[in-house]
C-alpha cells in the first residue's frame, strides 16, 4: 500500500543515516580509545598526519565549522522564543543594506542580535566553571526527555486512529517515485541531527577508563538517539498527513513538530512544544560551547592557538 511505503521511506531514511553514521562512530570509537586526549579530531589528525593538518583543521574549526553549528541552532532557539513573544525589531532603516546581493545582515536583526547574545551568555556561564554548564545539560535532558514522551504518549494514544489512514497521498503524489536523489537529500538533513555524536572525543582527557568508556559511550549514544528518532518521527507521521507536511515545508514558517503537536493540544501544545523546543536548542548550544573549545585547548598547548584558552581547573579547557 503506498500509504505505508511512504511511511516506511521516511523512516528508513532515519535508519540508513544512523547506520552510516554509526560506522563513523565506531570508527571514531577506536581511534578515541586508543588516543584519548582531550580535542578530538585534532589530536587524531596530529598523531596521524603531523601539526600542520592538524592545525589547518583547527582553525577551519574555530572560524566555520564549529562556529556555524552552534550559531545555526542558537539561531533555532531564538526563532522559537520570537513565536512565544515578539522579539523587536532592531534598526529597520537598514534591512535593505545589503552584501553582494546576498547578504542582509541587518535584515531581522533583533533575532539575530538576540542570537548573539544567548551564544555569549553561554560562553561566560562556561567560563565560570564546568559545573555550571554540566548542571545545565543535565537539566535539558531531564525536561526534554519528559516533554518527549508526553508528546509520544499523547500522540499515539490520541492522535488519528490509524498511520495508513493519515498518511493519505494525492493522487498527483502517487505517481511520484522515490529516487535516490531524493532520498539521499532527505538523508542530509537526517545527518544533521546525528550531528552530535562526535562531541564525546573532546573530553577524551578526562573520561575515566577512556578506552573503554568513550567507544560504550558513542555506541549507546547514538543507539538511544535512532530509538528516540524514529518513536517521535513515527508519531509526528500518525498526526500530520504527507499533503499537510508539504504544506508545512512550502510554508517556510512553519515547524512540522509544532502543527503535530497542535493537532493534539491546541494552542497550548503550540506553546508546550515551543518551549520544549527552546530548552532543547538551549541545551544543545550549551553542550556545544562547553565540549567544543577542548581542541582550542589542546592547540594552544601545541602552541598553535592563543595560550590565554590555557586556564586554571575547573574551566573549560
Amino acid at each position: 500500500m503506498l500509504t505505508n511505503r511512504v511511511l516506511n521511506v521516511i523512516l528508513l531514511v532515519w535508519l540508513a543515516a544512523w547506520i552510516i553514521t554509526l560506522f563513523g562512530a565506531l570508527s571514531n570509537g577506536e581511534v578515541a580509545g586508543m588516543l584519548a586526549d582531550t580535542g578530538n579530531e585534532y589530536v587524531y589528525l596530529r598523531t596521524i598526519y603531523g601539526r600542520f593538518f592538524s592545525s589547518l583543521f583547527g582553525w577551519s574549526l574555530f572560524t566555520v565549522i564549529q562556529t556555524a553549528a552552534i550559531s545555526g541552532v542558537a539561531y533555532v532557539f531564538t526563532q522559537s522564543l520570537n513565536c512565544i513573544m515578539s522579539i523587536p525589531d532592531i534598526l529597520p532603516s537598514l534591512q535593505h543594506l545589503t552584501i553582494g546581493g546576498i547578504f542582509y545582515p541587518f535584515r531581522d536583526f533583533g533575532i539575530k542580535l538576540t542570537t548573539i547574545l544567548l551564544i555569549l551568555f553561554l560562553t561566560f556561564l562556561n567560563m565560570s566553571g564546568l559545573k555550571s554548564g554540566a548542571w545545565v545539560n543535565k537539566t535539558v535532558l531531564l525536561l526534554v526527555g519528559g516533554g518527549l514522551l508526553a508528546i509520544v504518549i499523547a500522540g499515539l494514544a490520541g492522535g488519528r486512529d490509524t498511520v495508513a489512514g493519515i498518511m493519505a497521498v494525492s493522487g498527483t503524489a502517487a505517481g511520484n517515485a522515490v529516487t535516490f536523489s531524493s532520498f539521499y537529500t532527505a538523508m542530509l538533513a537526517a545527518f544533521w541531527a546525528y550531528q552530535g555524536w562526535v562531541s564525546v572525543g573532546f573530553i577524551g582527557g578526562e573520561v575515566k577508563d577512556p578506552h573503554r568508556n568513550i567507544p560504550r559511550g558513542i555506541i549507546a549514544g547514538v543507539g538511544i538517539v535512532i530509538i528516540v528518532y524514529l518513536v517521535v518521527n513515527y508519531t509526528f507521521l500518525k498526526l500530520l498527513s504527507i499533503n499537510e507536511l508539504k504544506q508545512i515545508n512550502n510554508a517556510g514558517d512553519q515547524i512540522a513538530g509544532i502543527e503535530a503537536v497542535r493537532s493534539i493540544w491546541g494552542s497550548g501544545g503550540v506553546l508546550f512544544i515551543s518551549v520544549l523546543i527552546l530548552i532543547s536548542t538551549l541545551g544543545c548550544t550549551n553542550a556545544s560551547i562547553l565540549t567544543g573549545v577542548r581542541p582550542y585547548y589542546a592547540m594552544a598547548r601545541q602552541g598553535l592557538f592563543f595560550n590565554t584558552i590555557i586556564t586554571r581547573p575547573g574551566r573549560p579547557g
